[in-house]
């Protein structure tokens, strides 16, 4: 499992965010725990699979945000003993 992090300029109040979630579930039909954050600029997700950032990217900007980057990152379960 993998969390991505992508950058996105552009969403100023909830309806933004509203939209980079659906436009992200659209491209990532596998994403777990979708969330953006206009105050940081930020939309994350978790994934069991490889994702592509050419689709990403094209997903966000044609809902007319800027795409900026993504970041990847593996994620590990916390085990309590």
């Amino acid at each position: 499992m993998e969390k991505i992090t992508l950058t996105i300029e552009g969403m100023s109040c909830g309806m933004c965010e509203a939209h980079i979630r659906d436009a992200i579930r659209r491209a990532v039909p596998d994403a777990k725990k979708v969330s953006a954050k206009r105050a940081a600029n930020e939309a994350s997700f978790l994934t069991g699979l490889p994702v592509e950032e050419t689709k990403l990217r094209e997903a966000i900007e044609q809902t007319g945000y800027r795409y900026a980057g993504m970041r990847v990152e593996p994620l590990e379960k916390k085990r309590w003993f």
